[in-house]
């Protein structure tokens, strides 16, 4: 069992440093599944399939986990995007200060503290652009690279923003 206090730089099996709250436990959704289960001592002792009694109330629903980091990322990119393209092409100015009180919010409640941290300090030093949709997408684009930068992932053509997000890519 690895714990906080036995090692709190500890690596994951996923490869990324385990997270932790600020009471020195790992924290649920700034880390993968396998990752939290790893810092928890938990692993192979949660499985989605079969768990718990049959006879439970909970029988109906899914056996679905909360979301990791992972999970959390992929889901909050493409809600993120999926705004950032329904977007109007020339906002009013209630639109305009509405989309920078979202871009605050959303960081200030992001299930992930330390991510949400992260994406707070690059929009203080990187101020939401919305003067226009095409302006909050290449920001979108932009921040998004910058997590992928430091994940590791590769970067996204931002020239491509709005045909992966707006037109589709089937479409000319």
């Amino acid at each position: 069992m690895v714990s906080s206090s036995q090692n709190p730089s500890a690596q994951g099996l996923s490869g990324r440093k385990i997270v932790y709250d600020e009471d020195g436990k790992p924290c649920r959704s700034c880390n993968t599944l396998l990752d939290f289960q790893l810092a928890t001592g938990k692993i192979g002792s949660t499985s989605s399939k079969n768990a718990g009694p049959k006879n439970d109330k909970t029988e109906v629903y899914a056996k679905v986990d909360p979301p990791d980091v992972e999970t959390l990322g992929n889901s909050s990119w493409t809600l993120l995007h999926a705004i950032t393209a329904s977007y109007p092409k020339q906002p009013n100015d209630t639109q305009k200060g509405e989309m920078k009180q979202f871009m605050t919010i959303f960081s200030h409640v992001y299930p992930c503290w330390w991510c949400a941290k992260d994406f707070e300090n690059f929009m203080r030093n990187n101020a939401p652009k919305v003067e226009s949709r095409e302006e909050l997408g290449r920001w979108m684009c932009a921040a998004h690279n910058d997590v992928n930068k430091k994940l590791g992932k590769p970067i996204f053509d931002c020239n491509l923003w709005e045909k992966r997000w707006v037109d589709g890519w089937d479409q000319k």
